[in-house]
């Protein structure tokens, strides 16, 4: 859990979350996103802004990548996938059944997924897990898109993503304290 966390994020730009495991990170996110309430404080703007990519890739297994980027793209009252599969080089597996690919290429169908959302917004918790240094490079450039048409991008990631034009925010200091546990007198 994070405390005393403030930042703004501006469109056309991204901020890349760091800090060790257990540091709040996801919790922030996730928080951001809408996914469960702040315990104090407020978040400004989101609702409907947002897409979130968390660590599942929000993928129907038994739908082709095709169906895939085509139903999340009904969803968010966008039609064109056509972008989506030639940034996340998804042409040769458009009627492979996501629940068939390997752990990278579903990474990369569920990152797609934000393409097709139409949101500005785009917040990713560790965006490149599975990812082959090839297609970190295709995230990348798919974020580096986003941020060129006003688009924003907050990510939490313990790697380099290798954009250099991000932001890195250390949330180490904002690390809550441990509370101290309520005792049950029953075990004293």
């Amino acid at each position: 859990m994070l405390e005393g966390v403030s930042f703004q994020l501006n469109p056309g730009r991204a901020l890349v979350l760091r800090g060790p495991n257990g540091a709040g990170k996801t919790t922030l996110l996730r928080t951001i996103a809408g996914l469960q309430p702040p315990e104090a404080g407020q978040i400004e703007g989101g609702d409907e802004t947002i897409a979130y990519a968390g660590h599942a890739d929000g993928l129907k297994a038994m739908l082709s990548v095709e169906e895939n980027l085509s139903f999340w793209a009904s969803v968010f009252g966008t039609s064109d996938i056509e972008p989506a599969v030639q940034a996340f080089d998804l042409t040769g597996l458009r009627d492979r059944m996501a629940g068939t690919l390997s752990a990278g290429q579903k990474r990369r169908l569920g990152l797609a997924r934000l393409m097709v959302t139409g949101r500005p917004i785009w917040v990713l918790d560790e965006p490149t897990v599975s990812l082959d240094a090839a297609s970190v490079a295709l995230f990348a450039q798919a974020v580096r898109g986003h941020l060129g048409q006003g688009g924003s991008a907050l990510m939490a990631t313990h790697i380099d993503l290798g954009l250099q034009e991000a932001e890195v925010f250390d949330v180490t200091p904002f690390k809550a304290k441990p509370r101290a546990a309520a005792s049950d007198e029953a075990f004293l």
